[in-house]
């Protein structure tokens, strides 16, 4: 009897050298700066740079190509006109100058289609430009503007608080006479139940201009009675409620104090038809273009995240989980914090990649960053590369301004030719077991690609957020590459291979966290799961 005791001791001893292996899907649940290192999901992400969510991995973000660069300035403003047959795009600079920017320029391109430069290395070479002056003289490049219709035509709308407000009708930019105000007063435009409505910089009157017209005698709505906090008002829109008797559109301003003040009516002339709603008080803008009309409510950028306006006012400054950017809480504070006064914020709606995007400028003019929020999942990931002041999506396309420079994005798998540099380190994972030490010995990296990226990563110990550079070796493709496979013997690809291989991981601790980086350049990449071979040692 005690023999056979002590020979089940020393097998469960032994037992405990083996070898076992974990297998985790990639970090689908995107970054997640909210809770413990210690206490993350698995499927979540401690760090990330230029990953996306796909339906079946996370993949390396999409890049993107110059629409234009024959052009001066910082595009500030991207404008897109939409007629009843004709669609334009329009860029305004900090040069004062609204180019025309519907039409691509034509670059020079090598034999083997990279962008050729000038000898500095940093001005792509334009064969043909697209781009045309159409307005110059302009004080500055940030307009907020809207489509409106009525009978005389349709017309783009814009308004920058420093020049005339001017419209566009699909062939001349012009400045409407508008009376009762100073037009350059003007900074910011809404069209809301048939009429136009302006802020004017700096006040906290809002003004309205006759129904069906872009031009005439502007009427104020003076608020500074109902404001309580005082300051300016910074951006108006309309947000669409269930009333209980049916649909209805409100009249929401912002001031920069952080009050939202909701009206509903049709004519502010008229009490029987106009009235408050309510002031609420919720963190300060950022920004004139903090608001973006999302489905049947309206999204706000403030000091507290990315609210819906509907959760916004009833939480009251409360709840901070009624947030859409409440799993990346603390990346979004730190950024109002040191950014709320940079140009540059502002929301942007792409359906057709799933994306909301939030661009946070860090250095205006200089250093951008953006936050995309998967909608379907509601995951957030954080881009770099792209130095962008400003977003439009034109005819179902995403573009953004940068430093003399239009970009088409979404759309290659590089940045205008250079390199994508993707980063990630998932969830640290106590393997089954917390409290026990492990060690780890082997790692596994299953991708999905279309060329042969050079993979650096492995496996992080014990909350390490430090940059993995081991290099990863991947299994050489069993396919035949172009000038290389021979007919009738190669086997040709797909459009992307699958590569997996085993590398060695030293590290001893209780939670481990799978990282793989890369620097990719048009070529394809998708994390499709990571498994981590390890020891278990026993209780301290």
């Amino acid at each position: 009897m005690i023999l056979a005791q002590q020979r089940e001791k020393l097998s469960k001893k032994a037992q405990k050298g083996r070898a076992k292996a974990k297998t985790l899907p990639p970090p689908y649940g995107g970054l997640n700066t909210r809770d413990s290192l210690a206490d993350m999901e698995e499927t979540d992400a401690a760090v990330l740079q230029n990953y996306w969510s796909s339906k079946t991995s996370v993949d390396a973000r999409k890049g993107y190509t110059p629409w234009t660069s024959s052009i001066i300035g910082y595009v500030e403003t991207l404008m897109a006109y939409s007629g009843s047959t004709t669609n334009k795009l329009f860029a305004a600079t900090s040069a004062g100058t609204i180019y025309g920017v519907t039409t691509q320029d034509s670059y020079l391109t090598d034999e083997n289609g990279n962008y050729v430069t000038t000898e500095d290395g940093r001005t792509l070479v334009i064969e043909t430009a697209g781009s045309s002056t159409d307005v110059t003289g302009l004080t500055n490049g940030r307009w907020q503007y809207v489509n409106f219709a009525t009978s005389g035509g349709n017309y783009l709308i814009s308004a920058n608080g420093a020049d005339d407000v001017r419209s566009y009708d699909g062939t001349t930019w012009a400045t409407p006479t508008i009376t009762g105000v100073t037009s350059a007063n003007l900074v910011h435009v809404n069209a809301h139940k048939e009429r136009l409505w302006f802020v004017e910089n700096g006040s906290l009157r809002a003004w309205y201009l006759p129904t069906k017209s872009i031009a005439g005698a502007a009427s104020a709505l003076d608020l500074r009675s109902v404001a309580r906090k005082g300051g300016y008002l910074m951006a108006m829109g309309t947000w669409t409620i269930d009333a209980g008797y049916g649909v209805d559109d409100l009249a929401v301003w912002i001031t920069s104090n952080g009050e939202v003040i909701v009206y509903r009516g049709t004519d502010p002339a008229s009490a029987t038809t106009w009235a408050l709603v309510g002031i609420w008080e919720i963190g300060s803008p950022l920004g004139r273009r903090c608001f973006l009309k999302w489905g049947g409510d309206l999204l706000v950028i403030n000091r507290d995240g990315v609210l819906p306006m509907s959760a916004a006012l009833q939480s009251s400054r409360v709840n901070h989980s009624v947030a859409l950017t409440d799993k990346i809480k603390p990346t979004f504070s730190e950024a109002a914090l040191n950014y709320a006064s940079n140009f540059g914020w502002q929301l942007v709606f792409y359906p057709n990649a799933n994306q909301l995007i939030l661009n946070v400028p860090e250095v205006e003019r200089n250093r951008q960053v953006q936050y995309a929020m998967n909608t379907i999942k509601k995951t957030w990931w954080p881009f770099s590369g792209w130095n962008a002041g400003c977003w439009e999506v034109f005819n179902d396309i995403l573009y953004f301004g940068g430093y003399q420079l239009v970009g088409r994005a979404w759309n290659s798998n590089a940045d205008a030719g250079t390199d994508i540099s993707v980063r990630g380190i998932q969830a640290f994972n106590y393997l089954n077991k917390a409290g026990i030490e492990k060690r780890v010995t082997a790692f596994e990296t299953v991708f999905y690609t279309s060329g042969s990226p050079s993979v650096f990563g492995g496996v992080n110990v014990d909350f390490d957020t430090t940059e993995n550079d081991s290099s990863l070796e991947t299994r050489t493709s069993l396919y035949g590459t172009w000038d290389t496979g021979k007919f009738d013997s190669a086997l040709w690809a797909p459009a992307i291979d699958l590569r997996k291989s085993w590398n060695g991981a030293r590290g001893v601790g209780n939670a481990f966290a799978p990282t793989i980086n890369a620097d990719i350049n048009g070529i394809e990449l998708q994390w499709v799961n990571s498994t981590i071979v390890y020891e278990e040692g026993a209780f301290l």
